[in-house]
This record gives C-alpha cells, structure tokens and sequence, in this order.
C-alpha cells in the first residue's frame, strides 16, 4: 500500500469545498443554513489527530529498535488509520471551508462571523488530522533494503533506488 500523497488531499479539499459551496448556496436560497460548527468537532478532531499521533510514535519506536514487542498487524492497522485520517482531514477541510464561504459576504452580521470564525478554526483543525496522518503514514514506511551492504544480490540487479514500503505491506 502506498502513502497518500498531498497531490492527493488537495483536489478532493478543492472538490469538496466547490460541491459544499453549491450545496450550501442552494439550501441558503430555499431558507435552510446549517447551524455553526460545535466546538465538540474542534476537540474530536485534535483529540483523534493526537491518538494517531501516539500510535504512530509507537510504531516509530519500533522502528528505531526501541520497541521490539510491537505486533505488526497494530503497526499495519496504525498505518490504515493514519490514511484514513489524512483524507477524512482533506474531505472536512473542504466541508469547513464551504461553511466559510458560504457566509463570507455576510461578515458584517455576527451571528455570521461566527458561525465562519467556528468554520474556520474547524477547518484548522482538519488540516491538522491529515498532516498527522501524513506525518503518522511516513512512520510506517520501511526502509529499501541496502542492497549494496548485500553485494548487489538479491532480487535480480536492484540498484536500490526502489521508493521505500509502507510497514503495512
């Protein structure tokens, strides 16, 4: 399994963030606005980032030889999740970032200005949960092999310019 690449979590922030504005425009014409964002979401999702920042320092410690009882399917679950996370990060930054735009003409209104200072700090938020995954995602990975401490041998003339596997493979 690869890692996610951030050529990745930018068009689907982009493409979620088009399709939310529409959405939110449209609801907004027929009298319908979505409340402001609780500042629950704002814990979850700094609290979720930090879990997988923390499984992901386990497996790093692993890696290092630090840790050598850690269970490589944990590692492999801890490297799924860390996927996940930077694309659940990508998927609400675009979510947040609609919010935002959404009220953005309407600054001058209170209510607004904060319902988009909530959007905002959301949006804050969710580029956090995808950095850590993308950070947590780069502790996973192992190593190429050497294969010049190997004599070249090995799997048929790797010159060891092979990108590096995720531990999960």
């Amino acid at each position: 399994m690869r890692r996610t690449s951030v050529r990745t979590l930018v068009p689907v922030a982009l493409g979620v963030t088009v399709v939310g504005t529409v959405v939110m425009r449209a609801l907004r014409a027929q009298g319908v606005h979505l409340p402001p964002v609780p500042w629950v979401e704002h814990v979850a999702l700094l609290g979720l980032a930090a879990v997988i920042f923390w499984m992901g320092w386990a497996v790093r410690a692993y890696q290092r030889g630090d840790r050598p009882d850690l269970d490589p399917l944990r590692a492999a679950r801890t490297f799924v999740l860390a996927k996940a996370a930077a694309l659940t990060g990508a998927i609400l930054l675009g979510r947040y970032l609609a919010s935002v735009l959404d009220v953005v003409g309407d600054l001058e209104v209170a209510s607004q200005r904060e319902r988009a200072v909530a959007a905002g700090v959301a949006a804050l938020c969710a580029v956090v949960l995808s950095v850590v995954g993308l950070v947590v995602e780069k502790f996973c990975e192992i190593p190429p092999p050497d294969d010049d401490a190997q004599g070249g041998g090995g799997n048929g003339g790797g010159n060891g310019s092979r990108d590096p596997e995720p531990l999960a493979s």
